[in-house]
C-alpha cells in the first residue's frame, strides 16, 4: 500500500528547499540528491525507505463486490416503481400479483448481475502485474527483487525486454531504447541516454529518464529510482482517472425519464379512477382494486427484464465482433456514438513497420508485402526486379541487415515475429525478402551505439579484405558525413546537385508520413584492434568520409479494413478524430491514405495556444491531433460534449485512462492496453481493430432500434389495457381485466414477443443514418401518436368483446376479453417489426424467433383457458372454437391497417412512422 504523503521524488529535500526537476540534473547530481553510491543502497537503507515511503504499487479503485453489482441492478426508477406496485398489491390482498412482480424484478437483477460480473471476470483474466520482478544493485551486488519493494534511490539495471519498474533517471546507457507508447502515445521507441536537459522539457522528450509501465526494447542501462508508486508519471495519471466521474449512458438516462413519466401517469390515472368510481357511488374497496389494476396496466412490468435480456444478447453478439462489453448499457451506447476519437498505432494501422520504398543513388524500388512475413517483391516502375542483381540495392540491404540488432523468427502459433525495435525489424524483413540473412556474416568487432544526439549507429565488421564500418541512421546526417556514394556498382564522388536531389526526395518521403533511415559504409584499415581506447579511432573519425548507399521509407501500414470502416462512419454521420502521440506528418499521411478528411493536423502545442471557442471551431474541420497529453484529451472531450456529442474514446495507455472514463463510452485495447486503461473503460476491443468498433456501432444501433421497437410495442399494449379498464369504468361495466390477468399479459405474453423483437435483424440502411439525438426520448411525438392510436384500437376491441357477453356469463366475457386482447397484441407485434418497411420488404420469416414467440404465447393461452389449475389462478373459463375464430377475425385489421399505412408512406416517398432517423450523407 502506498503511503499517501509520499514525496514525489523519494527522499525529501532539506527543509526549505524545493524538490528538483530530475531531468535537469546530471547523473552525479541525481546520485548525490538521493544518497545513492556506486554500490547502490544498502539493504538496511532500502528497508528504512520502504517503511517510510511505502510499496511501489499503484493504488487501485476497489472492485465492486458481488453484492454491490447485484444491488446496482435495482438502481432504476422503473424497478423502484415495480417494487412499490408489488408492496401495494400485497397489502390489498393480491399476494399472487405481488409475488409475480417481485419474481420478475429479482430475475431481471440476477440476469444483469450475471452479465456484468462475467464481464468483470473476463477483464480480471486479462489483467497482468505491471512489473513482478526487477534487478537492482544493493550492497554492491546485483540481485533480483520484488518490484513492489523498490524504493527511491535504488540503482536499477535495465535490460532489453523488461518492464520499467519505477520512474528512473538514467546514469548509464548502451543503445538504450524504450517503448513509451503506454504513457505518451509515441509509437516509435525512444532513445535514452544520461545527461541533463533544460527545465520545462516535455515528458515525451525527457530522453534521460525512463518511466514506470514502459518497456525496454533495445540495449541496456542503469538508473536511479526517483519516484515510485502513485508518484510516478504512470501513477499520477492513474490517480487522475480515478477522480474522473463516469458519464451516464444515453439509454440509462432515457429509461429513467420513461420510468419517472410512467410512475406519474400510473399514480394519476389510478387516483382519477378511484375518484370517478366514488362519484358513481361504487364501493371504496372495489375502486381501490380497480385503481391497482389500472396502475398495473400502465406499468410495463416486463420492460426492464426485456431490456436487460436484449442488452445481454447484444453483449454476446458484440463479443463475436471482438467487442468485450464491461457494462450492460454500454453496448447500446455504441449505437448513439456521433464522434469516435481513435488512436492510430495498432488501431487504424497494423502496428507492424514495413519498408515500402528504397532509394539508392542509382534507382528507386517499391517493396510489397505486409506484416513481418519475409514475402514480397521489389518493383521498379511496376515490374519485379531481383534485388540481388542490383549492386546498389544489394549493398544497401546488406548494410541495414548487418548494422542491426533485431532478429526475425518463425513462430508456429503466431507466425513471424520480430525481436527488437519495429523499425530495425522492418529492415531485417526487407533484407529477408531479398533472400539475405546473417548466416555466414562476418565477425562484429566494434559498435558505436545510436543516441538522439548522434542520430546514427555504427558496427564494424572484420571482412575478408579488411574491416568495414556499416552505418545506419538519419539520412540527412549520413549525407552530410558522406563524400562518396555507391552508384551502379562503383564508388564515385558525390556532387552537390545529387546531394540536393537526395535531400529533396528525403523531404518528399517525410511529407508522405514515412519514417526514413539511411545507410552508408566505409572500408577501414585491417588489423586494428578495435578497443574503446584505440588511439585516434573514435566514432567521429570512423563515421566520416562515408560512402552513401541510400535510404528506406518505412511505414506502419494502415489496416486494410480501416478505410472501409471510416467510409462507413462517414455514411453513418459519425465523425472520426485521430488522436495520436505520433508526429503530425505521419499521422496526417495515414489519415489521407485512409480517406479521413482533415484540414491539416493539430499538435498538443497548438492546443495549448487555443481558447476553447477556437478549438471547437477547428475541430469541425481538423480531424488529426498529434503529440497530445492526457489533459488535452479531456479538454477535447469536454468541448465535443458541449455540442451534445456522444463520444467513443479509444486508448491503450495510462495516459488514456482519464479520457476513457470521461467519454460516453471508453474503449480500451485488449492486446496492447494497460490494466489502468481497461479498468477505466466501458468496452475492451479484443483485436485492437478500428473496424471492430464500427461493427460494434452497427450492433449498438440494431440494439437501440429493437429496444425502441419493443418499448413502444409494450406501451401500446398497456394503453390498450388502460383503455379497456377505464372505458369499462366510464360505461359502468364490471372490471374487464383483473390484476393477475394484466400481469400475465405484461410479463408472459408481451414479454415473450417483446424479447423476440429484441432479436430483430438490423435494417439494411442502419449505417446510412445519422446518429440519434442522445437527448431524444424513445417516446417521440410521432411514436406517442402511433402508440395512442393502436392502444385505443386494442382497448375498444376488448370492450366490444366484453360488453356483448358480460350480462350472460361474466367469467366467459372476461376470458374472451383477456384472450382477445392477447390475440390483438400478437397481431400488433408484427406492426412493430419495422417503423418504415412492410413485412414483404423485411421478410416475414427473417426473425423466426418472433414467430415461435407468437405460437408459444398462443399455446400458453390455450393452457390458461382449459387447464383447471390455471383457470382458478387466472379466473378464466373455457372457450369454443368459434370464440377463437371470432377473436382472430376481429384482430386481423390491426395488422392490415399497419401494413397499408407503411406501403402508402413508401409510395409517397416519405419515411415511415416515428423513425427518428435522418439520412447521413453517403
Amino acid at each position: 500500500m502506498v503511503v499517501p504523503n509520499q514525496d514525489p521524488g523519494g527522499v525529501p529535500p532539506a527543509e526549505g528547499r524545493s524538490l528538483p526537476e530530475w531531468h535537469t540534473l546530471s547523473p552525479e547530481e541525481v546520485r548525490r540528491e538521493l544518497g545513492t553510491g556506486t554500490a547502490g543502497l544498502s539493504a538496511k537503507d532500502a528497508e528504512e525507505r520502504l517503511q517510510r515511503y511505502g510499496e511501489n504499487v499503484l493504488r487501485e479503485e476497489a472492485r465492486e463486490t458481488r453484492l454491490q453489482v447485484f444491488l446496482r441492478q435495482f438502481a432504476s426508477i422503473l424497478i423502484v416503481i415495480l417494487i412499490i406496485a408489488a408492496v401495494v398489491s400485497f397489502f390489498v390482498g393480491e399476494p399472487q400479483d405481488a409475488a409475480a412482480i417481485l419474481i420478475i424484478v429479482v430475475l431481471n437483477a440476477l440476469l444483469g448481475f450475471s452479465q456484468e460480473w462475467q464481464a468483470g471476470e473476463a477483464i480480471e483474466a486479462l489483467r497482468q502485474m505491471l512489473v513482478q520482478r526487477a534487478v537492482v544493485i544493493r550492497d554492491g551486488k546485483q540481485q533480483e527483487v520484488d518490484a513492489s519493494g523498490i524504493v527511491p534511490g535504488d540503482l536499477v539495471v535495465l535490460e532489453m525486454g523488461e518492464r520499467v519498474p519505477a520512474d528512473i533517471s538514467i546514469v548509464e546507457a548502451t543503445s538504450l531504447q524504450v517503448d513509451e507508447a503506454p504513457l505518451t502515445g509515441e509509437s516509435s521507441p525512444v532513445d535514452k541516454a544520461p545527461g541533463p536537459l533544460p527545465p520545462g522539457t516535455s515528458l515525451a522528450e525527457r530522453s534521460n529518464m525512463v518511466f514506470a509501465g514502459t518497456t525496454v526494447v533495445n540495449g541496456r542501462g542503469r538508473g536511479v529510482v526517483v519516484s515510485t508508486g502513485m508518484k510516478t508519471e504512470f501513477g499520477l495519471i492513474a490517480g487522475l482517472s480515478q477522480r474522473v466521474r463516469a458519464e451516464a449512458t444515453p439509454l440509462s438516462r432515457q429509461m429513467d425519464i420513461l420510468g419517472r413519466d410512467i410512475g406519474l401517469i400510473a399514480i394519476g390515472i389510478a387516483a382519477l379512477a378511484v375518484a370517478v368510481g366514488l362519484l358513481q357511488q361504487r364501493e371504496f374497496l372495489e375502486m381501490f382494486l380497480i385503481g391497482v389494476s389500472l396502475a398495473v396496466a400502465v406499468i410495463p412490468e416486463g420492460l426492464p427484464a426485456v431490456v436487460t435480456l436484449t442488452l445481454a444478447i447484444g453483449i454476446k453478439n458484440m463479443m463475436r465482433r471482438n467487442c468485450l462489453i464491461r457494462r450492460l448499457p454500454a453496448s447500446e451506447t455504441l449505437g448513439a456514438v456521433s464522434v469516435i476519437c481513435t488512436d492510430k498505432t495498432g488501431t487504424l494501422t497494423r502496428n507492424e513497420m514495413a519498408v515500402v520504398r528504397v532509394r539508392t543513388p542509382g534507382s528507386e524500388v517499391a517493396v510489397t508485402g505486409t506484416g513481418y512475413a519475409p514475402e514480397g517483391e521489389f518493383l521498379r516502375d511496376g515490374s519485379a526486379v531481383n534485388p540481388l542483381e542490383d549492386p546498389g540495392l544489394r549493398q544497401f540491404l546488406r548494410a541495414v541487415l548487418l548494422c542491426n540488432h533485431a532478429t526475425l523468427a518463425s513462430d508456429d502459433e503466431d507466425g513471424w515475429r520480430i525481436f527488437g525495435t519495429p523499425t530495425e525489424g522492418a529492415l531485417v524483413v526487407a533484407a529477408a525478402k531479398a533472400g539475405l540473412s546473417r548466416e555466414g556474416a562476418p565477425e562484429a568487432v566494434r559498435e558505436f551505439s545510436f543516441n538522439s544526439t548522434r542520430k546514427r549507429m555504427t558496427i564494424i565488421f572484420r571482412e575478408n579484405d579488411g574491416d568495414v564500418a556499416y552505418v545506419k541512421g538519419a539520412p540527412e546526417v549520413l549525407l552530410s558525413r558522406s563524400s562518396r556514394l555507391f552508384l551502379d556498382g562503383s564508388v564515385v564522388p558525390i556532387t552537390e546537385d545529387l546531394r540536393d536531389t537526395l535531400r529533396r526526395e528525403l523531404s518528399e518521403y517525410a511529407s508522405r508520413g514515412l519514417r526514413v533511415l539511411g545507410a552508408a559504409y566505409r572500408p577501414l584499415p585491417a588489423g586494428i584492434e578495435w578497443l574503446p581506447a584505440s588511439i585516434g579511432w573514435t566514432a567521429e573519425t570512423v563515421e566520416e568520409d562515408l560512402i552513401f548507399l541510400g535510404f528506406a521509407g518505412i511505414l506502419d501500414p494502415p489496416r486494410p479494413e480501416a478505410a472501409e470502416a471510416i467510409r462507413l462512419c462517414r455514411s453513418a454521420g459519425i465523425d472520426v478524430i485521430m488522436i495520436t502521440g505520433d508526429n503530425p506528418l505521419t499521422a496526417y499521411a495515414i489519415a489521407q491514405e485512409l480517406g479521413l478528411s482533415s484540414e491539416g493536423a493539430l499538435t498538443g502545442a497548438d492546443l495549448e495556444t487555443m481558447g476553447d471557442e477556437e478549438l471547437e471551431r477547428r475541430l469541425r474541420a481538423t480531424k488529426v491531433l498529434s503529440r497530445v497529453t492526457a489533459e488535452h484529451k479531456l479538454r477535447v472531450i469536454d468541448i465535443l460534449s458541449r455540442e451534445k456529442a456522444v463520444i467513443a474514446m479509444t486508448g491503450d495507455g495510462v495516459n488514456d485512462a482519464p479520457a476513457l472514463k470521461k467519454a460516453s463510452i471508453g474503449i480500451a485495447m485488449g492486446i496492447k492496453g494497460t490494466d489502468v486503461a481497461k479498468e477505466s473503460s466501458d468496452m475492451v476491443l479484443v483485436d485492437d481493430n478500428f473496424a471492430s468498433i464500427v461493427a460494434g456501432v452497427e450492433e449498438g444501433r440494431r440494439e437501440y432500434d429493437n429496444i425502441a421497437r419493443f418499448t413502444r410495442y409494450l406501451l401500446s399494449s398497456n394503453v390498450g389495457e388502460l383503455v379497456a379498464i377505464v372505458g369499462g369504468l366510464l360505461m359502468g361495466l364490471p372490471l374487464i381485466l383483473i390484476p393477475v390477468q394484466i400481469l400475465w399479459i405484461n410479463l408472459i405474453t408481451d414479454g415473450l414477443t417483446a424479447l423476440a423483437l429484441g432479436l430483430e435483424p438490423a435494417e439494411q440502411d442502419v449505417m446510412q443514418r445519422r446518429p440519434r439525438d442522445p437527448d431524444e426520448s424513445i417516446l417521440t411525438r410521432s411514436a406517442f401518436l402511433v402508440i395512442l392510436i393502436l392502444g385505443i384500437w386494442l382497448g375498444l376491441l376488448t370492450i366490444y368483446v366484453f360488453s356483448g357477453l358480460y350480462e350472460v356469463d361474466l367469467d366467459r366475457a372476461r376470458t374472451m376479453a383477456f384472450t382477445g386482447l392477447i390475440i390483438f397484441e400478437l397481431y400488433n407485434v408484427l406492426n412493430f417489426r419495422s417503423f418504415r418497411f412492410p413485412l414483404h420488404r423485411i421478410g416475414f420469416f427473417s426473425n423466426p424467433t418472433l414467430l415461435y414467440a407468437i405460437l408459444g404465447s398462443l399455446a400458453l393461452q390455450v393452457l390458461v383457458v382449459y387447464v383447471p389449475v390455471l383457470q382458478a389462478f387466472l379466473g378464466t373459463a373455457s372457450l369454443t372454437l368459434a370464440d377463437w375464430g371470432l377473436l382472430a377475425l376481429l384482430g386481423l385489421p390491426v395488422l392490415l391497417a399497419g401494413e397499408a399505412y407503411k406501403i402508402l408512406r413508401l409510395r409517397s416517398g416519405r419515411e415511415g412512422p416515428d423513425t427518428g432517423e435522418t439520412r447521413a450523407p453517403g
